[in-house]
């Protein structure tokens, strides 16, 4: 191959590439000349900087070399006298570059293979960055494509411009692709890796079924419809939450269409999978409500704390709700985001009779009184000592069958009682090393000092160096399946704004901040302005 080669027919090669691999013109050139430069190096020698240009318009290619302008000339090939540069460019100075034109040669066969690999690699370079960059801006889309081969259960597709993967767990179960067979999924990940872009496609993903949704109703498509939620069994069943923005359509017969013609679209294309369509609500209990669907509910007990809830249904329903295999409930739990405990009416009533039996022995131990006055007081709503010895007599005397001395008496009881607790709470706080300041930070009472000691939390510093979910604990939801995390105040009744000001209360004690950190900030003048205008 010579310098002097057809410049047409370079320039021809050159577009045929670009169009074949969809790259920029100037890249395939850009490796051309790279390729040339290696080429003449091998010629002139692997230290000299050779540069070499292709006209894009005639094709034409010049060499030439870089030489550093020095007084002392050391290496020839690279420099050249400052004398000499001046004669060609007499604004030249030590440490310059001046550039020398170098003459056409032939290229030998193994300069010509090396400068075939240049170009062969610049150009797949090229192709994987394209391919990198169009799959990037694709993620969350559902693309088409075409088997290409399938290995260990891993399908290849051909989506055209590249190549991408489904991996066995992202199939749907007893799914089989063959060579040749047409398969739409979803991009969730592309990665770049030295063997070239990975575009992984999933038929599991939830979202999957939302586009396959969008694209079945025009309504979600524009937007009118909004899917809130979505929780799947790939291949078996899959619950979705709706919401229409337009209170004239109706959101769950939108996805269902036509005898069911917009849905059934999607169930096939996901091979028979099972989908509940139910309206979303803002309101936790009427969603968790809907999402039990086909079960029905009867009562919820909501404990937004810990994200629980508890969930009654009639006795004949309970394998309705739970669902084979707790299928249901689990699926009823990651649309929703609560975690679900259902019990019949019978368990319900035979926990409340529990919960009744202990609260009633609790005050006839506290109070020394009978069965039949701790059973009054229980019926009343009574639930705990420091309610009966705090609250208004008069509400305990109008109990049917007590009076004012009776009432008297029972808050006597109930205070002496809670001094005797009292004074076991202070015995142990010592004993555990406590510090007495810590009872000076508001909110924190004599029970919670001892579980702060039994929690190695023992002074003001201890307690201004913790985080909330310290004291309240949390939660964490893996694989839809929710783990509680006790905190040192589990099982007393705080509120994580409560353990908040607990802790800032302690860090003012310890002389961390000031108390006027824990003033909610001003608001700005102009957001003042914009609240005080009159609305239109």
């Amino acid at each position: 191959m010579a310098v002097s080669a057809n410049r047409l027919e370079l320039l021809q090669i050159a577009d045929a590439v670009a169009r074949e691999k969809v790259i920029d013109r100037q890249i395939v050139l850009a490796a051309m000349e790279d390729a040339i430069a290696k080429a003449a190096r091998s010629r002139y020698g692997s230290e000299t900087e050779v540069r070499a240009e292709i006209n894009p318009k005639s094709g034409e290619i010049r060499l030439s070399r870089l030489l550093l302008v020095t007084d002392e000339v050391m290496n020839d090939a690279i420099e050249i006298a400052t004398d000499d540069a001046r004669r060609r460019n007499p604004a030249a100075q030590p440490g310059d570059y001046i550039s020398e034109t170098l003459p056409p040669f032939d290229f030998g066969r193994v300069a010509a293979q090396s400068a075939k690999q240049v170009i062969v690699q610049k150009v797949r370079d090229a192709e994987r960055d394209r391919q990198y960059a169009e799959y990037r801006d694709r993620i969350g889309d559902v693309v088409n494509g075409v088997v290409k081969r399938v290995e260990y259960g891993n399908v290849i597709t051909d989506l055209g411009r590249g190549e991408a993967i489904v991996r066995r767990d992202e199939l749907l179960p007893r799914e089989m692709f063959r060579p040749g067979d047409r398969i739409r999924a979803y991009v969730y990940d592309v990665r770049r890796e030295p063997r070239g872009p990975q575009i992984f496609l999933s038929r599991t993903h939830p979202q999957f079924m939302v586009k396959l949704f969008s694209q079945e109703v025009p309504e979600i498509y524009d937007g009118i419809i909004e899917i809130k939620a979505v929780a799947r069994d790939p291949g078996s069943r899959a619950k979705i939450a709706v919401i229409s923005r337009d209170s004239s359509i109706d959101p769950v017969g939108a996805c269902v269409g036509m005898r069911g013609s917009r849905v059934q679209a999607v169930v096939q294309e996901l091979q028979g999978e099972k989908i509940d369509i139910i309206p979303w609500s803002p309101d936790a209990a009427t969603f968790i409500v809907n999402a039990l669907q086909p079960a029905e509910v009867v009562k919820v007990v909501l404990d937004e704390d810990t994200a629980k809830i508890e969930v009654v249904v009639p006795d004949d329903q309970l394998s309705l709700a739970i669902g084979r295999r707790g299928q249901n409930v689990r699926l009823a739990s990651q649309l929703t985001g609560w975690d679900i405990d259902i019990m019949t009416e019978a368990e319900e009533s035979e926990r409340r009779q529990k919960e009744f039996v202990e609260r009633s022995e609790l005050f006839m131990q506290a109070l020394d009184v009978d069965e039949v006055v701790a059973q009054l007081l229980t019926a009343e709503g009574f639930t705990s000592i420091e309610e009966l010895a705090f609250v208004d007599p008069a509400e305990i005397s109008s109990i049917e069958g007590f009076d004012e001395d009776t009432a008297e008496e029972i808050q006597t009881r109930a205070k002496e009682y809670l001094e005797r607790v009292e004074a076991e709470y202070e015995e142990k706080r010592q004993a555990l090393g406590v510090d007495d300041a810590l009872r000076t930070v508001p909110g924190v009472t004599s029970a919670m000092l001892v579980a702060f000691g039994e929690n190695d939390i023992k002074s003001v510093e201890d307690l201004a160096g913790c985080a909330t979910d310290d004291l309240v604990g949390w939660s964490e939801k893996k694989d839809g399946e929710v783990t509680r995390y006790d905190g040192a105040l589990t099982g007393f009744d705080v509120s994580r704004e409560e353990a908040e000001a607990m802790i800032m209360q302690a860090r003012v004690a310890a002389g961390w901040i000031d108390e006027a950190d824990l003033a909610p900030a001003e608001p700005a003048e102009d957001e003042a302005e914009a609240e005080d205008a009159p609305q239109a």
